[in-house]
């Protein structure tokens, strides 16, 4: 699908007037924030195409809290009860997940290793199971490092994965579709190639930095 490099999503945020900072270790840094347990909205390289969002077009989250699927099922404004999928590093799959093996498309179901289950309760659903994507760095590089910097501040290579859309609406596309979902849901930070957007808290946004929302932003 299309893809948008740096400097196209640079000159669409500058056009929109929208606040951003320009990030030297886009894995770390995102993985730090995941770590915090904010909830990110991740837009890396081509678009997928397909019935589920595999990385490109997704909003991301640590599986670490239990109460951290309820959040993502408000982010989505859906039911409280629809379970989220946990994306892994393939050669780290089978410790976590029984007889995992290679998923990159998230077709199968396994149950959550019972040493692990208590450390990533936010991707079981009730019967202890949970549909997997795999990741190994020739597929998806951006998505690969990801997990991996969040492995190393957490100890877990496993994040949750869910469409970067709302109910009712299409995975987003476009820089301008993924600005548009994230100033009308609510979740924390936007990451789009190596630019960081995140919302207003109080008169600082998450880094510290000063942000005013302006209209334009969908313009």
């Amino acid at each position: 699908g299309p893809s948008y490099a740096d400097q196209a999503i640079a000159d669409f945020l500058e056009r929109a007037k929208v606040p951003y900072t320009r990030m030297e270790h886009v894995a770390e840094e995102t993985a730090q924030l995941l770590a915090d347990n904010c909830i990110i909205g991740w837009f890396q390289g081509a678009m997928e195409y397909g019935p589920r969002a595999l990385g490109s077009r997704s909003i991301l989250a640590s599986p670490v809290l239990p109460e951290m699927q309820a959040w993502l099922n408000e982010v989505k404004d859906r039911e409280d009860f629809r379970p989220v999928a946990p994306v892994v590093t393939e050669e780290d799959a089978p410790q976590w997940f029984i007889a995992a093996q290679p998923s990159p498309f998230m077709l199968f179901v396994n149950q959550v290793a019972p040493d692990k289950a208590d450390l990533i309760p936010a991707v079981k659903h009730v019967d202890g199971t949970a549909r997997i994507q795999t990741v190994n760095r020739e597929q998806n590089p951006a998505y690969y490092d990801l997990l991996k910097a969040f492995e190393r501040i957490t100890g877990i290579p496993v994040l949750i994965n869910t469409s970067f859309n709302t109910v009712g609406r299409p995975i987003v596309c476009s820089p301008r579709d993924a600005l548009e979902c994230f100033w009308t849901s609510p979740f924390d930070v936007l990451v789009m190639g190596s630019f960081l957007i995140s919302k207003q808290y109080g008169d600082k946004d998450i880094r510290g930095h000063s942000h005013v929302q302006t209209a334009s932003a969908f313009g």
